[in-house]
């Protein structure tokens, strides 16, 4: 859409802010060769071009420029433009920068846009669809890394099959930049392949890449397993300095993960985890748990859907104490249990600059979730993400959990889906809203057993926040009029409200209640509301 003003008339018209002039793009370029040319604290700093080398270069930051708003442009054409300027200016300004910092230094030729913009780092082969590659087409592939001065410190081979004969080709060229890779990401890059073909593939690339000094890996989506693992391990052995690893969907069995924490010699400087879908268990956790022991500055830790039980997660929750810095935490969607719920309460107590915390699916039923709310209440003041669904949590731990949400004014995503809260529960969460909580975005407490109360006073302390995106209160109990009234209340923002398509008016709860109208459930709904009246009582005796 065009940006609209007025004329002197009154008369409303459009103003199209992009694409500038060629008179404006003209001055520009006159205006960024006098920056290039004339005394300045940059060209003081770094030094300054000629006139005609200054104008030279100008007239290619300009183009440059253009090109990046012109593209970001093409992608929002009913803007009026005014980003894409914005954009047109930092390129501008940016490029400026770069240009003086690689110009003339002890009397050696000053740099061009050319040679800046041949300073590519990341070597990206994963766009498109996913294809298996060969010897020859590999020799293409891959022949900008062969380039001699190449400044490439990333490579990403993902989405692309690599056989026998591509392993081969890409051995000696990868062995070429063992000194200037940093980041390597080699996530599904063998598959569709056997079992043989990948691991010798997998060696290949390893022992290729062997001594580099790489602060990121990612080996993910690879179903290596004990032997995956094991074919890397020359690669994996030559690491000291790792700060990212990517293991997730690997097939990392306890015999793999003895494997991972045998091989990496130093995760001292690692900062980023991941073991997302694996089939590690109890025993493959203890020896993660060590890796994680071994690793004081991680923030990023990622364990979901590994199968761990009560034995290994309690293993894991007193390894994270060792983690002070850690900022995000996911253990969705294993079976750690009460103790190890409580275990992981007392680990949270040492992360004072926790931000995200994905705790949903862990059986931690009651008992678990209260020792957990019961630390972050008094720890993690910056937490914007909690999420706790399917955790058999009933309204018996809807108070530490409100004191606790109460307590984070930064949240921005809270879910606590698929537990037993019902109306009580929910009614005491919405309380705990109500005040403040400015930059919550969305919030989940479906299938909660939850009737029309409860749905009601959610509603209504949700409803004002400015920020708020998404409401899910599908697959409760809710009546037809409950429905009404917390669609009414939502009339301004009927966008917010998610589906409620699942919910069920005639649902039963494991009381045998069934939702309805009418005296008993007023009197019910009163009875509730009225237990809210000390909830903030409580939090002040806390």
């Amino acid at each position: 859409m065009d940006a609209t003003t007025m004329n002197p008339e009154g008369q409303a018209f459009s103003v199209k802010l992009w694409p500038p002039s060629e008179s404006t793009r003209l001055l520009l370029v006159e205006r960024m060769a006098n920056n290039l040319s004339t005394p300045s604290i940059f060209t003081r700093k770094y030094g300054s071009f000629s006139t005609e080398e200054a104008g030279e270069n100008a007239k290619q930051i300009e183009e440059v420029a253009f090109s990046a708003a012109d593209q970001h442009y093409e992608k929002e054409p009913d803007g009026d433009g005014g980003s894409a300027v914005q954009l047109y200016a930092k390129e501008c300004s940016k490029l400026i920068l770069e240009i003086l910092k690689r110009g003339k230094v002890d009397g050696e030729e000053p740099a061009s846009m050319t040679s800046i913009e041949a300073c590519e780092t990341v070597f990206d082969i994963s766009k498109g669809q996913r294809a298996f590659v060969e010897a020859e087409e590999a020799e293409k592939l891959l022949r900008p890394l062969k380039e001699p001065g190449n400044a490439y410190t990333k490579i990403i081979f993902s989405n692309r099959s690599f056989g026998l004969g591509a392993a081969r080709v890409a051995e000696p060229i990868l062995a070429s930049l063992k000194d200037q890779l940093k980041e390597v990401d080699l996530s599904d890059f063998i598959a569709g392949r056997s079992e043989g073909e990948a691991l010798e593939v997998m060696t290949i690339f390893s022992e290729a890449l062997e001594g580099c000094v790489l602060r990121s890996l990612d080996l993910s989506n690879n179903a290596l397993g004990e032997k995956g693992i094991r074919a890397f391990g020359k690669l994996l052995k030559s690491q000291g300095s790792l700060e990212e690893l990517y293991l997730m969907n690997d097939g990392i069995s306890e015999e793999a993960a003895r494997a991972v924490r045998e091989l990496i010699p130093s995760t001292e400087k690692l900062r980023v985890l991941q073991f997302h879908n694996n089939m590690t268990g109890d025993e493959g956790a203890l020896a993660i748990s060590e890796v994680v022991k071994r690793s004081p500055l991680l923030e990023d830790f990622r364990c979901s859907s590994t199968r761990i039980g009560s034995e290994g997660g309690v293993a894991l929750s007193e390894a994270l104490q060792t983690c002070t810095n850690l900022k995000k935490l996911d253990l969705r969607d294993n079976m750690f249990g009460v103790e190890a719920g409580v275990a992981l309460g007392k680990s949270l107590a040492k992360h004072g600059d926790l931000t995200e915390a994905y705790l949903s699916y862990l059986n931690l039923e009651d008992e678990g979730a209260v020792a957990i709310a019961n630390v972050l209440k008094q720890s993690a003041p910056s937490l914007e993400v909690l999420e706790m669904a399917g955790n058999d949590i009933t309204a018996e731990a809807a108070p530490a959990l409100a004191a606790c949400i109460a307590a984070k004014q930064l949240i921005t995503n809270l879910n606590l889906a698929e537990n037993e809260l019902r109306d009580e529960g929910a009614l005491q969460i919405s309380k705990a809203l109500e005040d403040g909580h400015a930059q919550l975005k969305e919030v989940d407490l479906s299938s909660n057993s939850m009737r029309r109360a409860g749905a009601r006073c959610l509603a209504r302390a949700l409803v004002h926040k400015p920020g708020l995106k998404w409401l899910n209160i599908n697959g409760n109990f809710i009546s037809d009029e409950g429905i009404d009234e917390v669609k009414s209340i939502f009339n301004e923002f009927p966008n917010v409200l998610g589906s409620l398509d699942e919910n069920d008016p005639e649902g039963e709860d494991d009381n045998g209640n069934k939702s309805g109208e009418g005296e008993d459930e007023e009197g019910d709904e009163l009875e509730l509301e009225s237990k809210l009246k000390n909830l903030e009582v409580h939090q002040e005796e806390d």
